[in-house]
């Protein structure tokens, strides 16, 4: 006998190969169904810029709240003390030299 196969077998093969043709398409289909498509990606991304630009400003005015409550406290607290601290720390000075 030879080693060539029959005819059967070589039909077998062609219909496994068929199959897994078949199985590898059917998969591609499945990936590329779950891709985004370039549209979408876009406007994904259109509205993500928007996000981060409105998240800046937003930080940037807290930065500003911020600088003018530290103005504030420094305007109402700090100076009206030493307003007050000061000549009467003078006067002790001067009390204490005469």
């Amino acid at each position: 006998m030879s080693d060539e196969p029959t005819l059967g077998e070589v039909a077998r093969r062609v219909d496994e190969r068929f199959a897994d043709v078949r199985d590898d398409i059917q998969q591609l289909g499945r990936r590329i169904d779950s891709k985004v498509s370039q549209d979408v990606y876009d406007l994904r991304h259109e509205a993500l810029a928007a996000q981060v630009t409105t998240l800046q400003t937003l930080r940037e005015k807290d930065a500003e709240k911020l600088v003018a409550t530290r103005r504030w406290l420094i305007g109402a607290v700090v100076v009206p003390l030493v307003g007050i601290l000061l000549p009467v720390i003078i006067l002790l000075v001067q009390g204490a030299g005469s």
